[in-house]
């Protein structure tokens, strides 16, 4: 398969798996994600659904660890540190979720500057 079909399928599973998720079910959206990543491991918006639907059906830990991909394949990623915040929450690992907190703002602010310095470019 070519990298052209293969991120073909894995949209197709993704927006599958959105349609799923939208409709209730949160298992059939769990394999659709996990057949999207499957077919594009580099495919971050699936992994964020992925992590979506496990924080919602309470697999808590699944969640924490489809967010640390995330943020070890993006380390700039707000979205994947504000999750990860809110997983640690969930399982009341206040230091963890704190600390995961402040990386999110920081990137945020960090973002905030790029675009506030390029647009005044």
């Amino acid at each position: 398969m070519t990298n052209h079909q293969s991120r073909q399928a894995a949209e197709d599973h993704y927006y599958a798996a959105l349609d799923l998720y939208a409709e209730g079910h949160h298992q059939e959206a769990i394999r659709q994600y996990e057949a999207a990543i499957a077919a594009d491991p580099s495919f971050l918006d699936a992994m964020h659904g992925l992590a979506r639907v496990y924080q919602d059906t309470e697999q808590f830990d699944q969640a924490i660890a489809v967010a640390n991909r995330i943020a070890q394949l993006d380390p700039d990623d707000v979205l994947a540190h504000t999750s990860l915040s809110i997983l640690y929450q969930r399982k009341g690992m206040v230091p963890e979720a704190e600390a995961e907190a402040n990386k999110a703002r920081i990137l945020g602010w960090k973002q905030q500057l790029k675009q506030g310095k390029q647009s005044a470019e």
